[in-house]
């Protein structure tokens, strides 16, 4: 008789899909009981967004939650997922420390390993399979499922027939932002059966509303393992719940053998610590079968939309929506799914926002276009090829034969701060974000983003700020915008706001804190003073002038100053990058608009800027 089993995806790609990854582990432990005892073939808990997550937002460090799940989930798989030579970054790792990426991974609980290349390109997957091969745990390959004039069938069943002789035990079908429909689902799972011998498991998000009903046709044709996820966390962007699932095959051939029961007191858990994390909730989240046409995926879906929120331009979201199919075919269609969604989605927000298309490309939309993530699947066009990389040679290799051994640098860079081979790795991942995190553990001023109160009636009024309002000072009236705000290090932050129509920069700094709603009345009670960390840092270097001339530098969209690339008294030419400033994760050049002489840089490494003010000053010739 045949048995589907079932992959739990609540830890992992349910939240990420819905709350833009910020479920914290405390959240998760005091539920790993149950979940041990349901049965499931394995728990996605690990990898994928949740290790940036961790150290940008939460604050924790991601192998002491692997660490904990491993505890706390004693008879389940954990599972993970993995980018092949991208690891859980950006970039492409060299294989010394991809080899030990997953070493590590499997020695803190890491039993499943999903691993894919946003590219299709299978040169990047081979030492991630050979490692986990290695460790002794189960190698799963993923196909990522996506939609264009170059994916067919033939096209998969033939990836499929290279990543079994390649060693691995299961075969994924990842289809990230829920593009396949029944019928072909059928065909596909078909293909794949009478050309390989692996277990087939098929991952589809729910966005397009035809997940489920995929799901029946691919058991019906063969696949043996399902990923749903709890329907605390389901459908819409995430994954089919896994109740319904479960409910559906009950006394058929396909019957999971799972406990309904069971399941839902789980359900009842997740639905009050979903409460926690309404301030990350979307409205673009839900079934949206626009999907369809724009591909953009579940997981990418929420953090684009918390990350256009922080640029002030959420209202602009349909826009990059229609621009995201343009942008992805003009590189060559790639899959939409991490690192090439973030690259593609980023590159059109910048299209959107800057009002120019490829006024300002993303340093990941430079590389990519050389090669550096692997070979396109279809052709790049020519014209944007030029605009990003002039006439840089295209290189044709995989793209980690080009890079040395990095481990022994990257140890020598952090052993000040790394008490471990896994805090090498996580600095290894961040280099800017890792050394910032174990510096602030290193002071005991690790601190998480806030999470506001969820209840809405409390005595004190609603948990929203203002971000429009007037202030009345000496009998003058001013109208204040507040357009964002930049990081904040220990009690100081800058704030990003218009007074009258002009822009200003307000440095706060905090000298006493309120805990807001700190009793069971609501009423605000004070903390005294200030906490002293001994690590407080100023954010930026003072009020920065406005861009009056056509000598001053700006940036497209709010940001955090990565490098500073021309100092005072250089001679650039219009075009010659200045800058580097990383938002929404992706790092950019910032150009010189005019050619002449550098008079004045305003900006320093660390830097919080926004569009409303001159970074660096040029002389022109």
């Amino acid at each position: 008789m045949a048995k589907v089993f079932i992959s739990e995806l609540v830890l992992r790609d349910g939240h990420q899909s819905l709350i833009a990854t910020r479920m914290r582990t405390k959240d998760m432990l005091p539920i790993c009981k149950k979940l041990d005892n349901i049965g499931f073939w394995s728990l996605e808990a690990w990898g994928g967004a949740t290790f940036d997550a961790c150290v940008r937002f939460l604050r924790e460090d991601p192998w002491d939650r692997l660490k904990s799940l491993r505890k706390a989930l004693p008879n389940t798989r954990i599972q993970m997922l993995l980018r092949g030579q991208n690891l859980l970054g950006y970039r492409h790792y060299s294989d010394d420390v991809v080899r030990a990426f997953v070493q590590k991974s499997a020695d803190n609980g890491v039993d499943v390993f999903r691993i894919f290349d946003a590219m299709n390109d299978l040169r990047n997957l081979k030492v991630s399979i050979d490692a986990v091969k290695k460790a002794g745990k189960t190698a799963e390959g993923a196909i990522c499922y996506t939609t264009s004039p170059v994916h067919d069938i033939p096209y998969f069943v033939q990836m499929a027939k290279e990543l079994e002789a390649m060693g691995c035990d299961t075969l994924a079908i990842k289809d990230m932002a829920g593009l396949l429909t029944p019928y072909h689902t059928g065909e596909l799972v078909k293909a794949l059966k009478a050309a390989i011998s692996l277990p087939i498991h098929l991952h589809s998000h729910a966005t397009s509303g035809l997940s489920a009903m995929c799901f029946l046709k691919a058991v019906e044709n063969g696949a043996t393992i399902l990923d749903t996820c709890n329907s605390s966390f389901g459908e819409g962007a995430s994954h089919p719940s896994t109740e319904s699932v479960v409910a559906a095959l009950a006394g058929t051939e396909y019957d999971t053998g799972l406990d309904l029961g069971a399941l839902q007191e789980i359900t009842a858990y997740f639905r009050e610590v979903r409460k926690h994390y309404w301030q990350f909730e979307s409205d673009f989240t839900g079934v949206d079968t626009r999907v369809l046409v724009n591909q953009v995926p579940g997981g990418m879906i929420s953090n684009l939309s918390n990350q256009l929120k922080e640029q002030d331009a959420l209202n602009r979201m349909d826009e990059v929506l229609a621009e995201i199919p343009r942008v992805r075919e003009e590189l060559g269609f790639p899959p939409l799914v991490t690192p090439t969604s973030q690259i593609v989605g980023t590159q059109s927000v910048l299209n959107v926002l800057t009002g120019e298309r490829y006024k300002s490309v993303t340093t990941e939309v430079k590389n990519y276009l050389q090669g550096r993530y692997g070979k396109a699947p279809g052709s790049v066009n020519s014209e944007v090829r030029s605009i990003a990389i002039g006439n840089q040679e295209v290189i044709t290799c995989r793209p980690a034969d080009l890079l040395q051994d990095e481990m022994d640098k990257l140890r020598g860079e952090i052993e000040s701060l790394a008490k471990s081979e896994e805090d090498v790795l996580t600095y290894a991942m961040f280099p800017e974000l890792g050394r910032n995190f174990l510096q602030e553990r290193a002071a005991g001023a690790l601190k998480p983003e806030q999470l506001l109160p969820p209840d809405t009636n409390m005595a004190c009024g609603p948990f929203y700020a203002a971000n429009e309002f007037n202030v009345t000072l000496h009998g003058e009236t001013y109208h204040i915008h507040v357009t964002g705000s930049g990081q904040h290090g220990a009690d100081t932050r800058p704030f990003y706001v218009s007074v009258d129509g002009v822009p200003e920069e307000v440095l706060v700094e905090a000298l006493s804190e309120i805990e807001v709603y700190g009793g069971p009345s609501g009423v605000a009670s004070g903390s005294g003073k200030a906490r002293e960390t001994g690590n407080e840092k100023k954010s930026s270097s003072g009020k920065r002038p406005r861009p009056t001339r056509p000598g001053h530098v700006t940036t497209a969209m709010p940001g955090t100053i990565v490098e500073v690339l021309a100092q005072k008294g250089a001679t650039v030419k219009a075009g010659d990058p200045v800058l580097v400033i990383e938002a929404m994760k992706m790092e950019n050049e910032v150009q010189a608009p005019i050619g002449g002489t550098v008079v004045a840089v305003f900006v320093t490494k660390g830097d919080a800027v926004t569009p409303d003010e001159a970074l660096i000053e040029i002389q022109p010739e």
